[in-house]
């Protein structure tokens, strides 16, 4: 298939540019999977296409407000630094902009409590930075940092809890698993009281997931790599929910591909953690999850390509026209489309 087979023309006053006031009052497109019928509702009718027995799978990774500004000490220049993955204790690969100002040997500083040394720069051009805080490193982030919100995001984002999931816990994403954004703990105790399983793992989304396909046939592009946890608890649930024919709901790309890529390599859900490159596009044969809950992706992005592979190339296509036509909110801070 080719990359270009995956466009759609997008109005740009469609992407959402900020969060709603109640995070479940979103619209939500469902899409049959297998006769590709669309129905329009809201976020909060979700509970009636869950039976008890069925398991809603969460990713509870939390979002670093990874993004913060330092300043040269030896000529006091501004430069933007985006954390991407801890090397070590205080150690960490960024992104730099402008990198030319930005090159080994020099020393930044963030605020009265941080301060850095760029002890490497790598051939993706990407630094590595040797932080020195007065206090602990997180604590002092949480101070100063500001959340990495996607480059088509252009208002500034008055509340960082908004691109959090009410439920998450494991810090160390770049970016945010934004088809969770729309639980509330309400709607969550809801799904529960009617039986529904809730297990959770864990995938630390890199700024990865925004990197645009740049070849033409789809299996060459080469996928990036991000790390995954899944707990005994969370594999006992998903197995058990199989076992008593239940359907298993992943919340988001990240946990679909995190379900997925266990599944390929053990033949079952097993509590394990590792990196995972897996690239989900029409063809593959999912061998865990039944249905996704996920937001409406970018052009061309390998998570529409995800979501076609589940649903059907033309049933997503046109999913995502009607959504157009319908204006629906799209992107990070957009609506909703459940596929069952």
């Amino acid at each position: 298939m080719k990359t270009s087979d995956f466009y759609y023309d997008l109005p740009t006053e469609l992407i959402a540019q900020t969060p709603l006031e109640n995070r479940e009052s979103s619209r939500l497109l469902v899409l049959g999977k297998t006769n590709g019928e669309i129905e329009h509702k809201n976020f909060f009718d979700v509970i009636d296409y869950l039976n008890e027995g069925d398991c809603l799978v969460l990713n509870n990774t939390r979002v670093l407000p990874a993004r913060i500004y330092g300043e040269r000490e030896d000529t006091g220049a501004i430069v933007e630094f985006v954390l991407l993955k801890q090397k070590g204790v205080n150690i960490w690969e960024c992104l730099a902009g402008p990198g030319k100002k930005a090159k080994q040997g020099h020393f930044f500083k963030f605020s009265d409590k941080l301060s850095a040394e760029v002890i490497e720069v790598l051939e993706n051009g990407n630094r590595i930075l040797k932080f020195s805080p007065k206090g602990e490193f997180f604590a002092v982030l949480d101070e100063i940092g500001q959340m990495p919100l996607p480059p088509y995001i252009k208002e500034k984002l008055g509340d960082k809890e908004r691109y959090q999931t009410v439920y998450s816990k494991e810090l160390g994403s770049a970016a945010a698993p934004t088809a969770g954004l729309h639980f509330t703990k309400e709607l969550l105790k809801k799904l529960e009281q009617k039986g529904v399983k809730i297990a959770y793992v864990t995938l630390h989304v890199g700024l990865g997931t925004f990197r645009p396909v740049k070849v033409d046939d789809v299996t060459e592009h080469k996928m990036h790599s991000e790390y995954y946890c899944v707990s005994k608890e969370t594999a006992d649930i998903i197995n058990q929910t199989k076992k008593e024919g239940g359907r298993v709901i992943c919340v988001g790309t990240t946990s679909c591909r995190t379900v997925e890529s266990v599944a390929q390599k053990f033949g079952e859900i097993v509590e394990c953690s590792g990196d995972t490159e897996i690239f989900i596009y029409p063809g593959y044969e999912f061998k865990c999850m039944d249905g996704l809950i996920t937001n409406f992706h970018l052009p061309e992005s390998t998570l529409i390509m995800l979501v076609s592979a589940f649903a059907g190339f033309d049933n997503v296509m046109n999913a995502y026209n009607t959504a157009v036509k319908e204006k629906y909110r799209f992107f990070s801070f957009g609506d909703a489309m459940l596929i069952v």
